[in-house]
């Protein structure tokens, strides 16, 4: 495997974790986003997901977003019975993004960013040096 290849493959890598952590801070920013009106659906909180793609040019897989989904899970209901968005029993349903879980996510996602980074900076180096022996 050539240098290029090697930035190539950390590239697409680290716009993965980018793409990913776009729809991280989209879940957290609407995290408190309810409907506004009784039965209004509140925020639903995004999923990301990866699919390996071929390149025929190099002959790879290279990581590419698959797809953004919406997560399933049903609304949490909060007792709030002066909220706008209350049912006549007085519950709101709240937005089913989990802070704890959106942070660990994150915490994923910079360590991969942050492992193809390192690779692409080994990469840039070894790149520089042998440079540097042929001059």
């Amino acid at each position: 495997m050539d240098m290029a290849t090697a930035l190539t493959i950390s590239a697409r890598g680290m716009q993965a974790q980018t793409a990913r952590l776009r729809v991280i801070a989209e879940n957290l920013a609407n995290q408190d986003t309810t409907g506004s009106s009784p039965g209004a659906q509140p925020y639903r909180r995004k999923t990301i997901s990866f699919a390996n793609q071929l390149d025929r040019g190099l002959g790879l897989e290279l990581v590419k977003v698959r797809r953004i989904d919406h997560d399933k899970s049903e609304f949490p209901l909060r007792y709030d019975p002066g909220h706008p968005a209350a049912d006549p029993s007085g519950y709101v349903r709240t937005p089913n993004v989990n802070s704890m879980i959106e942070v660990m996510d994150m915490r994923e996602a910079q360590r991969s960013y942050g492992a193809n980074l390192a690779v692409m900076q080994s990469a840039r180096s070894m790149i520089s040096r042998t440079i540097e022996m042929l001059k």
